[in-house]
């Protein structure tokens, strides 16, 4: 029963009544599994670039040279809150001395953090004395209140862009200054324009504003280049009702409770972009200066992957758009569609010239993303598959393990025997071969979201997880996945991942 109150709150969000019941809707009814094909390898679906390396570099620095637009895209709305995780755990504990290891290597290498400095300042501020003597006195509690506290330094409710991460001689840097030096490395354009997209949450806005009010001018003195940064919040159109039990909208007191609708919701922020190109890493994977030789290189490479690969499905569409090719051609371009975008369709032998061409048009006027892909070694994430599509057709896809059936062992054993995972390195193409942008929301596969077990106040409650935006949300999109070196992935998700040797500038 919708009421006259949840009607108002609805429209004030921007969500209609029909996208309401859907919503519900995929509660009761779930979501389908991915028909998988196979993992994807280097053998089959992973593009290995080993001696082409300068063929890649070569077509990337001459793109930058034509008046085109790049953008670095960074979702960095997400709250360092689980990054502390452990040592939330550690103020509630029974206990006030180290005793995890996780504990004992926080304090012994306390002084390598970024934000050591600082941290001091605030103990002297609010405990009246220094790091060094409330170690001594085994008073740790306290220090890690100064840390997480919003007496302190409120690390716990900050996100994780505006934490120092990496220090160097005299200063440090947060993630989102080390993201201003890495579109300066590979994404500034011959006029020595460098843009930046960031997207926040609205209750940090102003502190990610003030930053890089503080140190753009300072970046573009030093570097001799001219920064665009903009922001954007996650729309409250893409959130998503919460669901009881019985499927059921869930309620606090008398009212729908909605919840941020993940990462996937990104892609209107995506949509909005007025770009050629756009770069998209996540806020806490950067490292050092001393570290970004690798990674730019590697970036440079993904970028000319991609743009050699739109200079041909350009090409190849303004032919069969002009009428006038071969039945020879049309073999070629399905040749290209089958081994280089890795798109398989059975039926396509079947097919006459003309239903060949209508095929060919539909699956090559699609954005266009290179993926590069890491060797597993064991962390978290989605991983690189050729899966089944809704039309027949198999193509790369990146999943996470909830978009797999696990009780059926023949998917179980390919998900297993993956051999790379997904380090969120994308580089996108959101424009046509005419010129015009993309709607991305036409390329959304709406059945690849997920369904979430959450609390509120103690009561459980069901989360609908839009399609993630490098998963479902880009489902329909031309795929190829390269392989990068693990060098390029060095992702913060606990406060220990700064001891890294890849985060230490030491």
């Amino acid at each position: 029963m919708i009421t006259e109150q949840d009607k108002a709150l609805l429209a004030k969000k921007g969500i209609t009544e029909d996208e309401l019941q859907k919503q519900l809707d995929c509660f009761r009814k779930g979501f389908p599994y991915l028909e998988l094909a196979s993992a994807a390898s280097t053998q089959k679906g992973i593009l290995v670039v080993d001696g082409k390396e300068q063929v890649y570099l070569d077509a990337w620095n001459n793109y930058l040279s034509s008046n085109k637009k790049i953008v670095k895209f960074v979702p960095a709305s997400g709250a360092a809150s689980r990054m502390f995780k452990d040592l939330f755990e550690f103020l509630d504990a029974p206990y006030d001395i180290p005793t995890t290891p996780f504990e004992d290597k926080f304090f012994d290498e306390l002084s390598q953090f970024a934000f050591y400095e600082d941290l001091d300042e605030a103990c002297l501020k609010h405990s009246h004395k220094n790091i060094a003597h409330l170690l001594k006195e085994g008073k740790y509690k306290s220090i890690v209140g100064n840390l997480l506290e919003p007496y302190g330094l409120k690390y716990g409710d900050l996100p994780k862009g505006l934490l120092k991460f990496h220090r160097y001689d005299g200063f440090s840097r947060t993630p989102v200054e080390e993201h201003l030096k890495e579109g300066y490395l590979y994404a500034c354009n011959s006029k020595g324009e460098v843009n930046i997209h960031f997207t926040v949450s609205p209750e940090h806005r102003k502190e990610f504003q003030k930053l890089i009010n503080e140190k753009v001018p300072l970046v573009e003195a030093e570097l001799k280049v001219a920064y665009d940064v903009t922001f954007s919040e996650q729309k409250s159109s893409t959130d998503t009702v919460a669901a009881d039990s019985n499927n059921e909208p869930f309620r606090e007191n008398g009212e729908l409770l909605f919840r941020p609708g993940g990462h996937g919701a990104l892609i209107e922020n995506l949509n909005d972009l007025n770009a050629d190109i756009v770069f998209i890493k996540n806020i806490d994977n950067t490292v050092p200066d001393k570290f970004k030789e690798t990674e730019t290189k590697y970036k440079k490479i993904l970028a000319g992957v991609l743009v050699s690969t739109q200079k041909k499905i350009f090409e190849y569409l303004k032919l069969l758009d002009s009428g006038r090719y071969t039945h020879d051609e049309l073999l070629e371009i399905l040749h290209f569609l089958q081994n280089v975008l890795n798109i398989k369709n059975p039926e396509t032998k079947l097919l006459e010239d003309a239903e060949l061409v209508l095929y060919l048009k539909r699956k090559l006027d699609r954005p266009s993303r290179v993926c590069g892909m890491v060797k597993n070694v064991g962390e978290p994430g989605g991983g690189p598959f050729l899966a089944e599509n809704s039309d027949g057709t198999i193509s790369p896809q990146i999943l996470e393990s909830s978009q797999i059936d696990m009780d059926d062992p023949t998917k179980k054993r390919m998900f297993s025997e993956g051999t790379h995972f997904n380090p969120v390195d994308l580089v996108c193409g959101i424009k046509d071969y005419r010129g015009r942008t993309f709607n991305l929301k036409d390329f959304v596969d709406e059945n690849t979201g997920f369904i979430s077990i959450k609390s509120k106040n103690g009561k459980k409650l069901k989360a609908l997880e839009l399609p993630g935006l490098w998963n479902g949300a880009m489902s329909d999109w031309n795929t190829i996945f390269v392989e990068v070196p693990i060098e390029t992935f060095n992702p913060v998700k606990t406060i220990n991942d700064l001891l890294r040797k890849h985060h230490l500038n030491v």
